[in-house]
C-alpha cells in the first residue's frame, strides 16, 4: 500500500489562486475526482457571519473551481453544495463569505441540502457503526443527491471546541447529517469516524483542500483568535490531511480520539510519521495552538454532553423544550461576542493583504 500524500504550500494573495491550483496537482487530485461523476463541492459555513479563517474563504473556493474548470471538469456537474444547522443559516453565510459572486461568475448553482427538492434517504451502511446506529435508531439518513458523486471538502485549519481540532473529516459532518446531527456531540468522535465510513462506500472519490491562509485558535469554531499563516494543504485522504494540519497547529494527532480511531480502522493515515507531505516542509511548525478553551456557551454544552447535567440530555436537547438551547447559542454568539468581539477582530484583519484581497471579491 502506497503511503497517504499531503501537499503543502505556502502562499500569498497575489497568486493564491494559481497556488491552489498547483497545490491539488502536488496531491494528485484526479485520482481521487472523477470526470465522469458530479463534484461535490463541500462548501464549510461555521458561522453566517463573515469571521477570519471560520469558514470556506472566497480564494479557496476560486481556486478549486478555476483548476477544475480549467482541466476540463463539466461545469454542470460541479456541485456546491451547503447545508444548514440550528444556528447558522447558510443562505445568509454564502453571501457575507462573499462566495455567491464567485459561483455566479462561473455560472454554478448552490444546492441546499435541507432544502427541497433534496431527498433524504435512509442508509445502511455496510460495515459495522460505532455510533451513528445508536444516536439514531430510527435509520441514519443521508442526501440521495451524494450518493454517487465524488466530493471535495473545503474545510478551514481551526480549533474546535469538541475535536480539538476541525477540518477534512468534520467537514462531512455538515453534509450527511440533518439538523439533529447535533445529537451526535456526546459521541462526536466516533460520528466522524462513522461518516468517513460511509463516505468510503457513496462516493466515487473524497478529497480535501484546506486553507490554513487564516488558521483559528481558541474556543472555535466561531469564538476564534485568526492568525495570518499562508499556509494551504491538499489530500485524498482525509485521515492523513487532518492529522498533518493538527500537528502544524500544535497537537499530536493520534491523541485525538477521532483520528486515532479512523487510523485504527485503517481508514487512511493518522501517524505523521507515516506521512509523505509535498511542497511545503512543514516539519518543524508548531503554531503553539490551544485546544482546550471554551466559552460560556459550549461550557454549558459539555456539562450536558459529559457532566453532572448528561442525565437530563434527551429532555434538554431531543423533546419539545429543545428549541432554548438555539436561542441560548445564538443569543451568545450573534448577539453578544459578535459585535462585542468579533467586530473588533474583523476590522483588524481588513487591514492585512488579506483582508484587503477579501474586500475585492
Amino acid at each position: 500500500m502506497s503511503r497517504s500524500t499531503v501537499a503543502v504550500l505556502k502562499t500569498q494573495p497575489e497568486t493564491v489562486v494559481q497556488d491552489f491550483g498547483r497545490l491539488m496537482d502536488l496531491a494528485r487530485y484526479r485520482e481521487f475526482v472523477s470526470q465522469e461523476a458530479e463534484v461535490c463541492l463541500k462548501i464549510n459555513i461555521s458561522w453566517h457571519h463573515y469571521f477570519p479563517g471560520c469558514s470556506t474563504s472566497p480564494w479557496q473556493l476560486d481556486g478549486v473551481i478555476t483548476k477544475l474548470l480549467s482541466d476540463g471538469y463539466d461545469k454542470a456537474k460541479l456541485i456546491p453544495t451547503h447545508n444548514s444547522t440550528v444556528v447558522v443559516d447558510p443562505q445568509v453565510g454564502q453571501v457575507n463569505n462573499k462566495l455567491e459572486p464567485i459561483l455566479k461568475r462561473n455560472g454554478l448553482e448552490p444546492i441546499f441540502l435541507n432544502e427541497p427538492p433534496i431527498r433524504w434517504v435512509r442508509y445502511e451502511p455496510k460495515e459495522k457503526m460505532l455510533a451513528l446506529d445508536k444516536v439514531f435508531p430510527d435509520g441514519i439518513h443521508i442526501p440521495e443527491v451524494m450518493i454517487g458523486q465524488s466530493i471535495i471538502h473545503l474545510p478551514t485549519m481551526k480549533t474546535h471546541v469538541f475535536t480539538t481540532m476541525t477540518g477534512a473529516m468534520k467537514n462531512a459532518f455538515g453534509g450527511l447529517l440533518q439538523e439533529r446531527r447535533h445529537w451526535t456531540h456526546a459521541v462526536i468522535h466516533e460520528t466522524l469516524v462513522d461518516l468517513l465510513v460511509i463516505q468510503k462506500e457513496i462516493h466515487r472519490g473524497v478529497f480535501a483542500v484546506m486553507d490554513g491562509i487564516v488558521a483559528g485558535d481558541g474556543p472555535g469554531p466561531r469564538a476564534m483568535r485568526p492568525h495570518v499563516k499562508n499556509y494551504i494543504l491538499a489530500s485524498g485522504d482525509s485521515v492523513a490531511i487532518d492529522a498533518v494540519a493538527a500537528r502544524m497547529m500544535g497537537f499530536d494527532p493520534l491523541s485525538l480520539k477521532f483520528i486515532r480511531l479512523a487510523h485504527e480502522k485503517g481508514l487512511g493515515c493518522g501517524n505523521p510519521r507515516e506521512i509523505e507531505v509535498v511542497g511545503q516542509d512543514v516539519s518543524n511548525v508548531n503554531f503553539h495552538f490551544r485546544g482546550d478553551e471554551d466559552t460560556f456557551a459550549s461550557r454549558g454544552q459539555k456539562m450536558i454532553y459529559h457532566g453532572p447535567l448528561k442525565p437530563f440530555e434527551k429532555l434538554l436537547l431531543r423533546s419539545p423544550i429543545v428549541p432554548w438551547s438555539f436561542v441560548a447559542s445564538r443569543l451568545y454568539h450573534d448577539v453578544y461576542w459578535y459585535p462585542c468581539f468579533g467586530k473588533r477582530r474583523v476590522g483588524e484583519f481588513m487591514k492585512t493583504e488579506w483582508g484587503e484581497l477579501f474586500q475585492k471579491y
